[in-house]
């Protein structure tokens, strides 16, 4: 068990070590730096001043030698300055972690506990009525683009209530924090939740077929029992996978519905950090992302032994 930690955490440090070399070489590849976009934007022309913020920035360094300056000082601790607001990265990214954290929690609670108990019973209660509702839902959960069902939902409560629910002040309390980052949560899980349904549907009928279920109604288990502590502790290793895949999808794939509900997030704060090609904060920013990625990759791994206890990983 520890062997296999430790070579999945060396394999998260090369992931990682790629993740750094493909962001910092595909901002170079994209045309025009901050200085362009400053000068076009402002509509000055003067060449000097110019390529004077292009030396204070760095920029007119070899590629190897700005990449070392900023992987050695990622390694220290240090982030480094953001080019648009001159402000530390650190100061720029850490208040808005917890609120993307917060909302991608809250997306996939929705869709854990929503999305396994109807998948659980629309397999137990195959081609009822009742699985073909659920089932043509999750299909429509599975087509609606999360921003477009933000947007009928913003036009709903306009409508309806007279309000809009958006993200206009810092929650001073759990229930405050429900109430602001509920219906964007909702929104943008409902299709973490479609998904996460039709594969434990899936996977459940597959077990259901097995032969130990079928022994066990023989010797006249409860029907609950046979459901949940046989069936559904053998299907929801796949599901399990899904789960993890998800969560890292949320965390870095909110920028749309962070936009439609105004939620100062990370993901919509690195869209405006690549429309102005600032750098460090991009760099940073995906890094950050990988690391999410591959940390909930590692736990979702070592979920499987807790789950199955057949499972185990070589010494």
């Amino acid at each position: 068990m520890l062997s296999y930690v430790i070579r999945r955490l060396g394999l998260m440090v090369l992931t990682l070590f790629g993740v750094s070399i493909a962001i910092f070489l595909l901002l170079r590849i994209v045309p025009g730096n901050i200085a362009d976009i400053l000068f076009d934007s402002a509509g000055l022309v003067d060449p000097a001043e110019k390529a004077k913020i292009v030396h204070d920035l760095g920029l007119d360094q070899s590629l190897p030698v700005q990449y070392w300056h900023w992987i050695s000082g990622l390694m220290q601790g240090d982030l480094g300055y953001s080019y648009v607001s001159e402000k530390p990265v650190a100061e720029e990214i850490l208040p808005r972690i917890p609120i993307t954290a917060r909302l991608a929690g809250l997306a996939l609670f929705f869709a854990v506990v929503t999305g396994v108990p109807l998948g659980v019973i629309s397999a137990v209660k195959q081609n009822t009525w009742l699985d073909y509702v659920l089932r043509i839902t999750s299909l429509s959960g599975l087509s609606l683009p999360s921003f477009w069902l933000g947007l009928l939902i913003l036009m709903a409560f306009v409508h309806y209530f007279g309000s809009i629910p958006i993200y206009d002040r810092t929650p001073d309390s759990f229930g405050a924090l429900v109430v602001m980052l509920g219906v964007p949560a909702a929104a943008v899980g409902f299709r973490s939740s479609a998904l996460i349904m039709r594969l434990t549907r899936s996977s459940m009928l597959e077990v259901l077929r097995q032969d130990y279920v079928r022994t066990a109604r023989s010797k006249g288990l409860p029907e609950r029992a046979i459901t949940f502590d046989h069936a559904l502790r053998n299907a929801v290793l796949p599901v399990i996978t899904v789960i993890g895949v998800e969560t890292a999808f949320l965390f870095g794939g909110l920028i749309v519905t962070e936009t439609v509900f105004n939620i100062p997030g990370v993901a919509r704060f690195l869209v405006e950090a690549i429309r102005w090609r600032d750098y460090p904060m991009v760099q940073n920013l995906v890094m950050f992302i990988a690391l999410v990625v591959v940390t909930v990759n590692l736990i979702v791994d070592l979920a499987y032994m807790l789950v199955d206890p057949r499972i185990r990983y070589g010494e």
